[in-house]
C-alpha cells in the first residue's frame, strides 16, 4: 500500500496520538514524514472529498492546515481489501513542532483554544460545499438515548449489567427533559472539538484543527458545547467523577468570541449552555451503551480490564458532568453572557 505514496514505499511507521475512532501511524522515509490513517467503518470513503474541499478553502483564507496527500495515481485515499472488509487508508501532511494535549495546561489556554475554533469558522463560513458524507445521527439525542435503551433491554447478562442499569436510568431520566435545540441554524463546523484535536505551538497559541472526518454542518451550540466539555473537565475524561470549570467556559467562550463573535446569533449564544448540557448527556449515554454492547469506542487494555470496563468509566465521568452542568445551569449561562457581550 505505501508504494502508492512518492517517497513512501517502505517507510518506517509507529503509532501516532491516543485517538479512539481512527488507527494513525506516523510515518518516515525517504518522501520526509507523514500521518497515515485507517478510518474506522463508521466512516464512509467519499469523506475525503469533504475534507479536500474543506482543507483547500481553509488554505486560500491562509489558515494552518493538514492536507491529503494524493497517491501517484491522483486519489485522495487507498482501498485495501483484506478478509471480512474492505480497509480505507489516507496519507496526509505531517504539521512539526506542534503540540496536542488532552487537558488544557492552565486556564488561560481555554481562551487560545476558543480563539483558534472562531478563526476556524470564520475561515469557512463563506465556503459553498456541498457535503458527499453525512453521518448518520450525528448528535441526535433521542437517537443515542433509545440505543441506551435498547442496550439494558437487550444485555442482562453482562457482567458490567448491575452496574450499567442504574446509571442508565439516571441519563435516560435527564435527557426526557433536555431542550429541542433542531431551529437553530447549521453552520459549517468541525464536528469533534475535544482538545486533543487542536494543535498549538510552544507559547500556546492555537494553530490548526486535525481529524476533518467529521466536518458537515451542525447547530453551534452542539460544535460548542462538545468543545467545552472537554476543555472545560480539568478531571479528564477517564475521571468518574467530573464538574465543569466555570471559569474556563468564560474564558473559552471570550476566546471565540475575539475571533467570531460577529458570526453568533442571538439565539445561539442563548441555546450554548443548553447545547453542553445535551451533548454531555449524549456522551453518557453512548458510552454507557458501548459499555454493554462493546463495539464503538476504543480502549486502553493497560488501564482497564475490558472495553466495557472502560467506558463505563468514561460514561460515570461524563454523567457526573452533565450533572454539574445542569446544577450550575444559571451561572454558566451568566458566564457566556458576559463573555459574548
Amino acid at each position: 500500500m505505501l508504494a502508492r505514496y512518492a517517497g513512501f514505499e517502505g517507510a518506517a511507521a509507529r503509532p501516532h496520538g491516543r485517538g479512539l475512532i481512527n488507527d494513525t501511524f506516523l510515518l518516515e522515509g525517504p518522501g520526509g514524514r507523514c500521518i497515515l490513517q485507517r478510518l474506522h467503518p463508521v466512516f464512509g470513503p467519499e469523506v475525503h472529498h469533504d475534507i479536500e474541499a474543506v482543507t483547500a478553502h481553509l488554505a486560500l483564507r491562509g489558515r494552518v492546515t493538514p492536507r491529503l496527500i494524493r497517491t501517484l495515481d491522483g486519489a485522495l485515499w487507498v482501498e485495501r481489501e483484506t478478509p471480512g472488509r474492505t480497509e480505507i487508508w489516507r496519507a496526509q501532511t505531517f504539521l512539526p513542532d506542534l503540540l496536542t494535549y488532552d487537558r488544557l495546561a492552565r486556564d488561560e489556554h481555554a481562551f487560545e483554544a476558543g480563539a483558534l475554533v472562531g478563526s476556524f469558522h470564520r475561515a469557512l463560513a463563506d465556503l459553498e460545499h456541498e457535503y458527499r458524507f453525512v453521518r448518520a445521527g450525528v448528535h441526535d439525542t433521542r437517537s443515542h438515548l433509545d440505543t441506551l435503551a435498547r442496550a439494558v433491554d437487550a444485555c442482562p447478562q453482562h457482567p458490567l449489567y448491575e452496574q450499567v442499569a442504574p446509571l442508565a436510568e439516571e441519563i435516560l431520566s435527564a435527557g426526557r427533559s433536555l431542550p429541542d435545540l433542531g431551529s437553530l441554524p447549521k453552520r459549517h463546523c468541525h464536528g469533534d472539538l475535544k482538545l486533543s484535536n487542536l494543535l498549538f505551538d510552544d507559547h500556546l497559541r492555537g494553530v490548526c484543527l486535525v481529524d476533518l472526518d467529521t466536518v458537515g454542518r451542525m447547530i453551534l451550540p452542539f460544535e460548542l458545547g462538545d468543545a467545552l466539555r472537554s476543555w472545560c473537565n480539568p478531571s479528564g475524561e477517564d475521571s468518574t467523577d467530573c464538574a465543569i470549570s466555570a471559569g474556563r467556559v468564560g474564558l473559552a467562550v471570550a476566546g471565540y468570541a475575539s475571533t467570531a463573535r460577529d458570526l453568533v446569533e442571538p439565539s445561539e449564544s442563548e441555546s450554548l449552555v443548553a447545547g453542553l448540557a445535551t451533548i454531555c448527556v449524549e456522551l453518557a449515554a453512548r458510552f454507557a451503551a458501548d459499555a454493554l454492547l462493546e463495539r464503538y469506542f476504543g480502549w486502553d487494555p493497560s488501564r482497564h480490564p475490558s472495553r466495557g470496563a472502560h467506558n463505563l468509566v468514561r460514561a460515570k465521568g461524563q454523567w457526573s458532568l452533565a450533572r454539574s452542568v445542569l446544577a450550575d445551569r444559571t451561572g454558566l449561562e451568566a458566564r457566556v453572557a458576559e463573555a459574548l457581550v
